[in-house]
């Protein structure tokens, strides 16, 4: 799929490399988009990929002393939910974050990936131009900063060079008394493009409205605002009558299509809807409802991040990584994704491939402490890389590496309590699935030792079973968390 990865140390070889080869280079943060169109034959004639997954500082979230919070070009969707500072100044992004996919994408998808696809279904957008939201763009001619609603000029299309990396995300934080939310509807819970989505962001002072934003994606080929719904709000107490006009204003101003998803008769009529159903929530103060407070991750008891020693070009050089404990090094490959080296190079075929789309979750496996879908990553993040694969799982109860001696093997042979559950509770049926599963509710017991059954199924969302064994996996779950409960209980 592509002939040069650069796994590069600093923003100067990042801006260098883009610098020599201009549109035959792309930059790899999450890449669970430019894999795609790489593999559809989307984008064409790129030849280099960049990957800055490993620069150190990229993926902090601050506020400075203007009150401008800063989002780094490694901030995933995942940090954003997890952020206290967002949740607490920028909670229509928090919410947009989170439903995006799934916990698998989530934790490689980031902001910046986000924006720069520049589709008009994309959730995080449409949050950040309410938000009045810039980006900095940098390059070796210099450095730019742009209005988010500048930004775009069509259809996943930037006004960004070749040559540029966006090196920073910003908007004002909101102020106490302001209030937002964000509404996504999709054809299902998880894993859904929106059909149409909204973003309401409302000052509220002395009982009536000191300024409105609100946007709309999925509606037009870019994230609009409406600003006749803006201006009418202004100077209004939130009544029912004002809220549906203003709804009704804000349907005017979009411009859907009809597609396989909806038609632009129903999106308009949703638009009308979900806003009314916003401005609503938010003035009953009940804008935070549904989204629950300690949101499951799936990067377990840290955040996981890995640098790297020194620049990694390949294919000149093997990429060096450990699976499961064991070091390997690959001399081919290169060109693959995580899940075919796995399966391919490393003959670990336990990780399944089921779409290789990131939509069925049968490729989980944790990269650096993180549950992603292998699919979307490249082989060549794998230098210098920690990976678990489902076969590591019972390494993982075994203390987290293989025996090194014949007396430490009984130890491997015990099975990982979710792998003994599924099997107790006769949660495998066809089994294809089932990696995906087991590597997707370790992660989650990790994280969450005694998880709720709504904490469980926010875990499995990015995993699909054909055979609808939800009811018997989602039982073997919560037995294997009551095990390892009473475990920790007697020791």
């Amino acid at each position: 799929m592509w002939k040069e990865y650069l796994n590069a140390t600093t923003i100067d070889k990042v801006l260098q490399a883009l610098s020599e080869r201009g549109e035959r280079a792309r930059i790899v943060a999450g890449a669970t988009d430019l894999i795609l169109e790489l593999e559809r034959g989307v984008r064409q004639g790129i030849e280099t990929l960049i990957d800055v997954t490993r620069i150190p500082g990229l993926d902090a979230i601050t506020i400075d002393a203007d009150n401008l919070i800063h989002l780094g070009p490694l901030v995933t969707h995942n940090h954003c939910v997890e952020s206290r500072l967002i949740r607490a100044r920028a909670y229509p992004l928090a919410r947009a974050a989170w439903e995006v996919g799934a916990p698998q994408i989530r934790n490689r998808g980031t902001i910046a990936g986000n924006l720069i696809t520049a589709s008009p279904a994309n959730d995080t957008i449409t949050p950040l131009m309410a938000l009045a939201a810039s980006v900095t763009l940098q390059s070796r001619r210099g450095t730019r900063t742009v209005a988010l609603r500048d930004f775009y000029t069509g259809v996943r299309k930037t006004v960004m060079q070749p040559d540029e990396m966006l090196v920073d995300i910003s908007f004002p934080a909101m102020e106490s008394s302001t209030r937002g939310t964000f509404l996504k509807l999709a054809l299902r819970r998880a894993q859904a493009i929106s059909i149409i989505d909204v973003a309401v962001i409302l000052d509220l002072q002395a009982g009536s409205v000191k300024s409105a934003s609100i946007a709309l994606g999925a509606v037009a080929p870019t994230i609009i605002r409406a600003p006749a719904a803006e201006t009418y709000l202004v100077g209004k107490p939130l009544t029912d009558d004002a809220l549906e006009e203003a709804a009704r204003l804000t349907m005017n101003a979009c411009q859907p299509i009809d597609d396989i998803r909806g038609s632009a008769a129903y999106r308009r009529e949703m638009v009308r809807v979900c806003t009314l159903r916003g401005l609503r929530s938010v003035r009953d103060g009940r804008e935070q409802a549904g989204m629950p407070v300690a949101p499951i991750l799936l990067w377990g008891e840290q955040d996981g991040e890995s640098g790297i020693r020194t620049a990694h070009r390949s294919p000149s050089a093997p990429i060096e990584t450990t699976i499961n404990g064991k070091k390997y090094t690959f001399k081919s490959g290169h060109n693959k994704t995580l899940l075919r080296l796995l399966r391919e190079e490393a003959n670990l075929i336990g990780t399944k491939e089921g779409c290789a789309e990131g939509e069925c979750g049968a490729c989980t496996v944790f990269l650096d402490g993180k549950a992603v879908m292998a699919c979307l990553v490249p082989a060549p993040r794998a230098h210098e890389a920690e990976i678990i694969t489902v076969e590591g799982l019972a390494h993982l109860e075994s203390g987290g590496l293989p025996p090194t001696s014949q007396e430490q093997a009984p130890a491997l042979q015990r099975l990982h309590p979710v792998q003994e559950a599924f099997i107790e509770r006769g949660a495998v049926q066809c089994g294809y699935c089932t990696p995906g599963f087991l590597m997707s509710a370790a992660k989650l017991l990790e994280e969450k030792s005694n998880p709720t059954r709504n904490e469980i199924e926010q875990a499995i969302t990015g995993n699909l079973c054909r055979c609808t064994g939800y009811y018997k996996i989602v039982e073997a779950i919560d037995s294997a968390a009551a095990r390892t409960v009473q475990t920790q209980s007697n020791q």
